[in-house]
């Protein structure tokens, strides 16, 4: 898809150094082995205990309780079913390190092309001065400006939106030079002024002030709702392309090119683009896949450049040098040609100390994706990603590259077919062209098509993270994108795309189960629900579930419990993370698993079912002040009333009432109860530790951030009743 000149030769033809490095760290994957396979030996002890040793609770056994066995039993075998599921991303890990010093004397600036794709919805949810953050943050990579384009993907088509964009295009002669000339790290002017705490020099002053300037400018106009005239007037060609009455959801076409690259300049910055598809309420739009589609189709014939990185609006450059990282990938003479797309981890720059709602996802970050790539290649999570453009739009591995580049087109007018609401209508795109659809999560499903094409590819995780972005800031808005993730990639596993079926043969066994670790989220909601009420009714009635502490066949529970919980906080404090924080990611996997998982879950059901259709939720970027500080001091934000609130509290109210009942009846007992429901005593009061937060939201505290009194309420009286039925049976 290149031109005769835009083939990229090395300079060196005879440089055979490698441009990256993979390693293997072979001792801590054998000790790892080593103690998986102690688990699995007592997890399969387990089982063996919960099929033949008759059931532990006396002698006037009841059909209830012969049924409460079986689905504690059905509840394990699943447990240990996911468990050995997730090794498959911990036995063989991988390292990629790159080296963009070979990469520069090899090919010097004559690197492909690359079109930075920048996606925003909502001018509300996403602000446009943190878009133009992003924009402004990628347009100043280190990367030869001429091959630089940056576009704007507004499917809001908000005017403000372009309005900031257009701000930002002046300000970019400027920002664009003074990194480059001064070497900015991180490359997004409000990121790099606030890191810049202890003052500025004259010349970081000049532009700071300039920034500010434009800042103040766009949040004036955001405030206001409306453009200011003199900018109607200064980009009137663009404005005019807003028809009097366009909404988000019913305009044409607007396409701009604000900057042209391309064209000899005084001062070199790269091509910047604006670009709202046409949209009309008969058409599905299909969310961010429809753009991303859009944005491929126009870029092809405006710059076409062979490398296309994808970033989420609120994702700014952090590391300058992160294209040439993945460009050392992907140009590697050796294993680079079997390399589709290059996946940098997703990192947050507001995360608390402690992580108050495992945003972070530390050891996804650092231990699974590390043991998927080692199996062919890392999940694409549709940001932060470089990818080949013939290959997301449908090259199969070991087929020729298109060489022929098609006609460049000046005129934007001449492009705007290109993302016209009809211009898909009985064509492969979305199917086996571009970025998938009919998915939530349209960035896995993509990814695992490529990789059944027959390519890999490969996961980059640089000690300086290369892009961050802004992580949920209250409890809802974290649930509720989880809440899409599961349902997402459920729908996956389920789909003619499911990695069971439409990977077997094409991608290996380990990857295939490297899939399922996340498409089975969903479903592994029930049996985390059914174990945690059950554990705690059962405390409650005085039933024992597990053998009694002075039996041996307590040995397997007890270190399976054990074992696995030291080696996820060994594990958690070598990823970086704190006691607390691993202490937060404990709650935030039960919480995600007993609310969101679960109504992900259910939505994926009823899809089936055809009761209902998924929807892309966006998730809110900004918070209000009180908010913001609370989060600052880690105080848990509701807020808000919801279904899952309220099934987060009811649980929590349960788990209270039937630990406070079992240990009223252990003060005035022999202590009998506690030898044969220890284990169970244990895993209730730690369920009531955990939910510490939640019982301050619901009964403690007076600030806006706590639990809505409706919810409040409502828990309560659910758990009470779920008590007092109990207590008649």
């Amino acid at each position: 898809m290149g031109t005769e000149d835009d083939r990229i030769r090395p300079v060196h033809e005879g440089d055979g150094e490698p441009l990256f490095e993979t390693r293997r760290k072979t001792g801590r994957v054998i000790a790892y082995r080593i103690f998986s396979a102690s688990v699995f030996g007592c997890i399969c002890l387990i089982w063996f205990y919960r099929m033949t040793v008759p059931v532990e609770i006396g002698e006037n056994r009841t059909g209830l309780d012969r049924l409460i066995w079986l689905v504690m039993l059905v509840v394990e075998i699943w447990f240990g079913f996911y468990w050995v599921v997730t090794q498959a991303s911990r036995w063989n890990p991988v390292w990629r390190f790159t080296f963009s010093d070979r990469l520069s004397r090899r090919y010097g600036n004559d690197l492909p092309k690359l079109d930075v794709f920048v996606c925003t919805a909502d001018p509300v949810i996403e602000p446009p001065l943190l878009v133009v953050n992003t924009v402004l943050s990628v347009a100043a990579l280190d990367y030869p400006p001429e091959k630089l384009a940056v576009y704007l993907s507004d499917d809001g088509g908000s005017e403000l939106t372009f309005y900031a964009l257009t701000e930002a295009a002046e300000f970019a002669k400027t920002w664009v030079p003074f990194c480059k000339r001064f070497n900015v790290e991180p490359t997004s002017p409000a990121a790099y002024l606030s890191s810049k705490a202890n003052g500025l020099d004259s010349t970081a002053e000049v532009v700071a002030k300039l920034y500010r300037e434009m800042a103040a400018r766009i949040e004036t106009a955001a405030r206001l709702g409306r453009v200011p005239e003199e900018a109607r007037l200064k980009y009137g060609d663009g404005f005019s392309q807003w028809d009097a009455d366009a909404t988000r959801r019913n305009h044409g076409t607007i396409l701009q090119i604000l900057v042209d690259g391309r064209e000899e300049s005084e001062i070199a910055i790269p091509t910047l683009v604006y670009l709202s598809r046409e949209k009309r309420p008969q058409h599905h739009h299909n969310f961010k896949a429809g753009a991303m589609n859009a944005l491929l189709r126009v870029s092809s014939k405006i710059t076409g450049g062979r490398i296309i990185l994808n970033l989420d609006c609120d994702m700014y450059a952090n590391n300058s040098k992160s294209a040439r990282d993945a460009l050392c990938i992907l140009l590697d003479e050796k294993e680079g040609k079997e390399i589709a797309f290059v996946q940098f981890p997703q990192c947050f720059d507001n995360v608390t100390r402690n992580d108050l709602y495992g945003s972070m996802m530390r050891v996804i970050s650092d231990v699974d994706f590390l043991g998927l790539d080692g199996n062919g290649g890392s999940l694409y999570i549709g940001t932060g990603c470089f990818h080949r453009r013939d290959v997301i739009c449908g090259r199969k591995y070991g087929e020729e590259e298109e060489e022929e580049e098609s006609e460049r087109i000046q005129e934007p007018e001449m492009v705007k077919a290109l993302a016209s609401c009809t211009y898909e209508e009985n064509s492969q795109w979305g199917k086996e062209m571009g970025v998938k659809y009919g998915c939530p999560v349209e960035d896995v499903i993509t990814g695992l098509a490529i990789q059944c094409r027959g390519w890999k590819s490969a996961y980059l995780n640089p000690e300086k993270k290369a892009f961050l972005g802004i992580a949920p800031t209250n409890l809802h808005q974290m649930l509720v994108q989880q809440r899409r993730w599961s349902e997402g990639d459920f729908q996956i596993l389920l789909s003619e795309y499911s990695p069971v079926w439409y990977g077997k043969g094409k991608i290996s066994l380990g990857l295939i189960l490297g899939y399922c670790c996340y498409c089975l989220w969903a479903p592994s909601s029930v049996p985390v629900l059914i174990y945690t009420v059950l554990t705690s009714l059962c405390l409650f009635k005085g039933i024992p579930l597990f053998p009694k502490v002075s039996s041996l066949w307590f040995i397997p529970f007890g270190y399976v419990t054990i074992a696995a919980n030291a080696y996820s906080l060994a594990e958690f404090l070598w990823c970086g993370g704190t006691f607390r924080g691993w202490w937060n990611e404990q709650r935030m996997w039960l919480y995600r698993r007993t609310s969101s998982f679960l109504f992900g879950f259910m939505d994926t059901i009823k899809k089936l079912l055809g009761v209902s259709e998924s929807a892309f939720v966006i998730t809110a970027k900004v918070a209000e002040e009180e908010a913001s500080e609370r989060y600052k001091e880690e105080v848990m934000e509701f807020g808000v009333e919801s279904p899952m609130f309220i099934l987060l509290g009811t649980l929590g109210m349960l788990n209270l009432f039937c630990f406070a009942a079992a240990v009223m009846r252990l003060a005035y007992g022999d202590g009998g109860d506690f030898k044969a429901m220890g284990l169970q005593f244990v895993i209730t009061g730690v369920l009531v530790v955990i939910n510490w937060p939640l019982y301050e939201g619901m009964l403690l505290r007076k600030d806006r951030g706590k639990m809505p009194i409706s919810v409040t309420v409502k828990s309560v009286v659910l758990a009470l009743s779920a008590c007092t039925c109990l207590a008649f049976l």
